[in-house]
């Protein structure tokens, strides 16, 4: 594996009475995309939210380029280069397309470096160019989706936590976020994605982990668990 950039020790979360996380380890290296897979309430989610300090730890520790971030603030961690894509897009649906992406940047003082990102955004995704006037509430679901990532990208992720991206869209659509998320990465992001098409997944990660019910129950590279016959049944429709 590549230079660890993430490094996930023992995590331990829990929701009141009920323990959400049981000791969950798991790495990520330098240029990788590593994807968590497990089904609704396996601890997905919530591992990313607790990477990024937007929930508490009950314990454990998070490492981000060998230094632990657990008691840093979520803002200091994006100004890190850990940025968030959250489950849901969670846009500024008040705002137009450009003043989201805008937003994205709100941690950066490099205005050419900004423009030069915009560009990029817009290169990913060409339909927020044509509708970077437009409110962003009244955009379709997967633009919203192209909206979240492009905003994260603005703020000039090394390691992107993408959750969900592909929930609700079309296959089309799923198909055309997933050649972004590819080509994101040939660019040098490193991406740690929560996916529930496991199958889509797989087939863009380098190595994977499966959750269930808050502990990492498998380990390992992307092709030999799409043909592993107990994650198939379990996550690939047999």
């Amino acid at each position: 594996m590549a230079e660890v950039m993430l490094s996930i020790e023992g995590l331990t979360v829990h929701y009141g009475a009920i323990q959400a996380l049981k000791g969950v380890s798991l790495e990520v290296g330098k240029g990788e995309i590593v994807t968590l897979i497990g089904s609704n309430g396996a601890g997905k989610t919530t591992t990313l939210h607790a990477v990024s300090n937007i929930i508490r730890k009950s314990s454990g520790k998070v490492f981000f380029d060998g230094r632990d971030i657990g008691a840093l603030a979520p803002d200091r961690i994006v100004a890190m280069g850990l940025v968030q894509v959250p489950e849901g897009r969670r846009i500024f649906a008040n705002l137009s397309t450009r003043e989201n992406l805008e937003m994205g940047a709100y941690v950066r003082k490099d205005r050419q470096g900004i423009r030069n990102d915009m560009e990029m955004v817009y290169g990913f995704f060409p339909r927020l160019r044509e509708r970077r006037s437009q409110i962003a509430g009244t955009l379709s679901g997967g633009e919203q989706q192209m909206l979240a990532m492009g905003r994260a990208l603005m703020s000039k992720p090394r390691l992107l936590l993408m959750d969900e991206p592909s929930m609700g869209l079309a296959p089309i659509l799923v198909d055309e976020i997933f050649s972004v998320i590819a080509r994101i990465s040939e660019r040098g992001t490193t991406i740690l994605l929560v996916e529930q098409n496991a199958y889509k997944a797989l087939g863009v990660a380098s190595r994977a982990y499966i959750l269930e019910t808050g502990q990492v129950v498998k380990t390992g590279p992307a092709g030999e668990l799409m043909n592993d016959a107990a994650v198939k049944e379990a996550y690939l429709g047999g």
